[in-house]
């Protein structure tokens, strides 16, 4: 076939986003009949959506046979973001994590994940995205890695790497293909700048330390229009004193980064407990002092458990088994 035809098939696809092959006009009927023989456009529709109070919504997608995941769109005046998953559950246990108790599930195919935002009715305002809905995105590399290609590249969805954000608990081997082959910003699941407090919330922290993390961060190429972040979520008694804003200096010094911090969004039977809101801003004034670009970053969605760590669909899979 001429080479010409698969930038037609992928316009047809990812930029006039339509459903069937007899739509692909631009093609003769008789590669339509090819295709429509070999091939499915596979778009996949959501089976359920949940609407905040905040305006945020819950789209629940059927991904890898009889399991399902969850997409989160955060509308605001001039950012329009989709937060997607990358896996069915997730593997790494994190202890302030619905999708942990989960468990894993399946990995997505990068189908799976252009999919959440083709099939969202908000499609079109979309101009932000963030992968840190369930799973660990460089746990599935190669995925992810495909599913970017096709969201920023010309003959795809055109969204900017600057737009995108992809989060991490630390898989280096994973994280350093990523920094090399793609151009989209970086965040890190931080939560405490010290090993053993950090094994208690993240059992990842045995294999991947966050001092060899960051190590790992400062020695590989980032241009300056390229954000690497960290995520903090605060809890009360933990990781929330003076001495860690002073260890997280010393950890982050000469790395450009900025500090997110998220509250604890409660899950059930657990012995943690959030902070509340002059407690984070008390502890964001502390690290600013500290001269890192620190934000406090909104709670949305929380009515419907779509705000961070919330995400599960363990019930769903119940729901289908015999």
């Amino acid at each position: 076939w001429p080479g010409y035809l698969a930038g037609e098939i992928a316009r047809w696809v990812y930029q006039k986003q339509v459903r069937t092959i007899e739509e692909f006009t631009t093609l003769s009927k008789k590669h339509r009949n090819f295709l429509q023989l070999h091939f499915e456009v596979g778009r996949v529709e959501p089976v359920q959506v949940s609407t905040s109070a905040d305006g945020t919504r819950k789209y629940l997608f059927p991904a890898q046979g009889e399991r399902y995941i969850e997409t989160v769109y955060m509308p605001e005046a001039k950012r329009h973001t989709v937060c997607v998953s990358s896996q069915v559950g997730c593997k790494l246990g994190c202890a302030f994590c619905m999708t942990a108790r989960q468990g894993f599930e399946a990995h997505l195919s990068a189908r799976d994940i252009v999919n959440q935002v083709l099939s969202i009715e908000e499609v079109e305002k979309v101009t932000n995205l963030v992968f840190m809905g369930m799973g660990e995105p460089f746990d599935t590399t190669d995925q992810v890695l495909k599913a970017l290609e096709i969201i920023t590249s010309d003959y795809g969805l055109q969204i900017s790497p600057r737009k995108i954000n992809v989060s991490t608990v630390g898989l280096l081997p994973g994280m350093k293909r990523f920094v090399l082959e793609s151009n989209c910003n970086l965040a890190i699941s931080l939560h405490s700048p010290f090993a053993e407090e950090r094994l208690q919330l993240m059992p990842i922290e045995k294999a991947y330390p966050i001092a060899e993390v960051v190590a790992t961060l400062k020695s590989l190429p980032f241009d300056k229009q390229r954000r690497i972040s960290f995520e903090y979520i605060l809890f009360r008694g933990i990781n929330d004193t003076p001495k860690h804003v002073n260890q997280l200096a010393r950890l982050l010094n000469g790395l450009r980064c900025r500090i997110n911090l998220l509250r604890f969004h409660t899950i059930p039977d657990s012995p943690l407990q959030g902070c509340s809101d002059a407690e984070l801003n008390q502890f964001r004034d502390l690290l600013v002092q500290k001269g890192i670009t620190t934000t406090v970053r909104a709670s949305r969605g929380e009515d419907i458990l779509a705000a961070c760590g919330l995400l599960s669909t363990q019930e769903f899979h119940k729901k289908q088994m015999p």
